[in-house]
């Protein structure tokens, strides 16, 4: 089960979208797979609690997570075959692991815990909250945003993982991650 988490070899650069709610995530990553004629990994986790909001109004649960964490690197994994010399990802486990430690008082399931640090990912996009709130049936923090990016970021310390923080509108973050992709691809 472990290795459902990890991810497949690749000499893909990985770029991963992070960082909290409603910060233009989602748009950024189609606009830079738009850009580089490639894939973008969609964001799982959303996929599965509309799903489960849609059909019991439930919300997320501890047993969902691991199916989340599957899910996800499923996704990934198998956009990997179909993407140019660049991987664009709408998030990551290391993303299900902040959430699930606010939500969870502190608590991520062993595994994900451990792949969410193990998986890597040559630059992480951290998305600031300068952007307006968008609410749907799914986010519920819009008065904890601040925080929220501050722990997004702690993260991203902790665990020693390279970032470049994105502010400003859609063009602005659009012109900073090519500016910043183009210097891996060189």
């Amino acid at each position: 089960m472990e290795e459902t988490l990890a991810q497949k070899p690749s000499t893909c650069i990985r770029i991963v979208l992070f960082g909290p709610e409603s910060t233009g995530k989602t748009t950024l990553a189609q606009q830079l797979a738009e850009h580089y004629n490639t894939v973008w990994v969609e964001e799982y986790m959303r996929e599965y609690l509309q799903v489960k909001w849609n059909q019991e109004k439930e919300v997320c649960k501890p047993e969902d997570l691991l199916p989340i964490a599957r899910g996800q690197m499923a996704k990934e994994n198998s956009y990997l075959e179909k993407a140019n010399e660049v991987l664009i990802c709408d998030t990551n486990l290391l993303e299900l692991k902040v959430y699930s430690e606010v939500y969870y008082d502190g608590y991520c399931e062993p595994t994900i815990d451990k792949y969410a640090i193990e998986n890597f990912y040559d630059l992480y996009f951290l998305t600031y909250i300068d952007t307006p709130w968008t609410p749907d049936d799914l986010r519920d923090k819009p008065n904890d945003r601040q925080n929220m990016f501050t722990i997004f970021e702690r993260s991203l310390q902790q665990h020693k993982k390279p970032y470049v923080v994105l502010k400003g509108d859609q063009d602005e973050r659009l012109k900073s991650a090519i500016s910043n992709i183009d210097k891996l691809l060189n």
